[in-house]
């Protein structure tokens, strides 16, 4: 999981829950409260405001990481005295409080990020052109005719649909699509991209598209925008 953490202050004032972060299996992404920071910082599946030495800016901080274009649920870090202030208008995902212990911090943040997710796929299929993914059936059809995906085939080509435009290395798609218990090489990720890409068949097999030494992006709606050609899986 992606967690972008904001902080108003150095690093040396974490509260221990925000120290918990760096001991988690997570990748995380330091950004203060400067708009320029985080007009710069990655993409995130989660972002943690700390709200204990400047309480002042957490009833607009989901607003705000919506206007720079960050769509990660917000989780806000407070003091049991901040923690009065609290309500449903700061639009927060969770709240955590400053004492918080890793195991405790983790399970929030999994919550945070299953929840958008599971409101997400509720709106619908996933529609691209003629391909449809489907994740109440677990189908993905072209033109009408359903691809013979395997399970993961599936999960991967959903996890990409999902999030056009973005680039993700080997190392998030095994995190994010295969899970935390997997102990296969990168390599797995390759095979199966090659095996989507022959599946989606040549109308779309361009949509998967190879960054070269990064990773893969899924890109339908700039099919010239193939600075790499998507047959090479090698990098």
């Amino acid at each position: 999981m992606r967690v972008l953490h904001i902080s108003p202050g150095p690093a040396a004032d974490e509260t221990p829950a925000l120290a918990a972060l760096e001991f988690l299996p997570h990748t995380l992404h330091f950004c203060s409260i400067d708009h320029a920071d985080l007009m710069r910082a990655p993409q995130a599946d989660v972002a943690v405001y700390d709200a204990t030495t400047n309480l002042s800016l957490a009833p607009s901080m989901a607003e705000r990481l919506a206007t720079i274009g960050i769509d990660a649920p917000l989780v806000v870090v407070l003091t049991e005295g901040g923690l009065a202030a609290a309500n449903s208008a700061w639009k927060a995902a969770d709240i955590i409080l400053a004492g918080a212990g890793p195991a405790e911090v983790d399970a929030r943040l999994r919550l945070a990020r299953t929840h958008v997710t599971q409101v997400e796929e509720e709106d619908g299929p996933t529609v691209v052109g003629a391909l449809v993914i489907d994740e109440n059936s677990y189908t993905a059809t072209v033109a009408g005719k359903q691809l013979d995906l395997t399970y993961k085939e599936f999960e991967l080509l959903k996890f990409l649909a999902q999030h056009p435009g973005r680039v993700f290395t080997r190392a998030q798609l095994l995190q994010d699509v295969w899970g935390y218990d997997y102990y296969g090489g990168t390599r797995t990720v390759d095979v199966h991209i090659r095996r989507l890409r022959a599946k989606l068949g040549p109308e779309l097999e361009a949509t998967i598209h190879t960054v070269r030494n990064v990773g893969y992006r899924f890109s339908p709606a700039d099919p010239e925008a193939q600075e790499d050609e998507t047959g090479d899986d090698t990098d």
